[in-house]
């Protein structure tokens, strides 16, 4: 993610646990998945307030949350968030929009154009998803994003996070999102946790659900607005490797700071993936070369990558598992992108 907009100096970082918080064990208010070992919980609806209070003055100016921009805008944002941080995607998405502004659009597009206007996102199998889903659309919803996260979900390549994310950010809908930076959020603020760890369990899934503030009252336009707050504090201010807790709007509500913030334990740390020399990096530089233009004999296209520490069999390997998932075609001897 970028890095956060300038902030006002809020002062020395407040004490922890000097607000309002759950007494530990007290069922009736505090969330039944936080831990209650440290024997401090902090009440759900401060949180959210602070919370959304601070993103209504620092969340970053981005297109796909104007209030003009279209359910497909959205969806197009989403996909192509997906382990790719703002700054690479935001050049992208005004490209993709210009490009394509409607489902319609992307749907008749030549797949070798999709994927060239991908560039170097990465992971470009999202590419060919999100044209299937802009497919079916056209099929099945009159060229229009559905409205629902049950009928997103029957999209293809369209998976829980996708379709709950569209249905809120899109359409208000109080469903329960959950990124990597909202898990972090939670672990730190409800459970004491340094880092939720790699795998999204029941427990954490439970917690996302109780921590939803009630949507009675307004419709769900605060649960909407605690989705898009919590995860733009995580992005920002309550990252994986250098939380800034001293301008953090529930420092002194956070049980991870009350349990004296404790390093990540080993089930907790995530290994970031490597590059270098890895089929990742293989694929994406024959990708690069496809984008550039005309087919070319395979065994030139193989050779001429810039990788000499990758192997023939590697490089050759690779090129198969991208003609297998769609994203090169192979003619004879020569290779392109699809449909190219």
């Amino acid at each position: 993610m970028t890095s956060p907009a300038t902030t006002d100096d809020p002062g020395p970082a407040a004490s922890v646990s000097v607000l309002p918080a759950v007494p530990a064990g007290d069922s009736a208010t505090a969330p039944a998945s936080a831990r209650a070992d440290i024997g401090f919980t902090p009440e759900p609806t401060l949180v959210h307030e602070r919370v959304i209070d601070w993103f209504e003055v620092h969340a970053r100016d981005l297109p796909w949350r104007a209030p003009e921009c279209s359910p497909w805008g959205v969806m197009v944002s989403e996909v192509m968030l997906q382990q790719t941080p703002v700054v690479r995607v935001l050049p992208r998405w005004q490209d993709w929009m210009q490009r394509w502004p409607r489902p319609a659009d992307l749907a008749q597009a030549p797949t070798a154009e999709v994927l060239t206007a991908w560039d170097r996102l990465g992971y470009p199998r999202r590419a060919l998803r999100l044209q299937a889903a802009a497919q079916a659309m056209v099929e099945r919803h009159s060229g229009e994003v559905p409205d629902t996260a049950e009928t997103l979900r029957e999209l293809p390549g369209v998976g829980e996070y996708t379709a709950a994310a569209v249905a809120c950010f899109a359409f208000n809908q109080p469903e329960v999102v959950v990124d990597t930076n909202i898990r972090r959020v939670h672990a730190r603020a409800f459970t004491g946790h340094a880092l939720p760890g790699k795998t999204y369990t029941s427990a954490q899934r439970r917690l996302a659900a109780e921590l939803m503030p009630d949507t009675a009252p307004d419709a769900g336009a605060t649960a909407c607005a605690w989705n898009a707050s919590a995860m733009e504090l995580g992005a920002l201010i309550c990252t994986a490797r250098a939380p800034q807790c001293e301008i953090c709007p529930v420092a002194d509500l956070c049980a991870w700071r009350a349990a004296g913030s404790p390093a990540p334990t080993e089930e907790q740390q995530t290994r970031g993936q490597g590059w270098a020399g890895t089929d990742r990096q293989v694929r994406g530089a024959i990708m690069a070369v496809l984008r550039t233009g005309d087919p070319l004999e395979r065994d030139q296209l193989l050779e001429a990558l810039p990788l000499p520490e990758a192997s023939p069999e590697q490089r050759s390997r690779c090129l198969d598992s991208l003609i297998r998932d769609g994203l090169a075609a192979q003619t004879g001897t020569r290779v392109s992108l699809p449909g190219a």
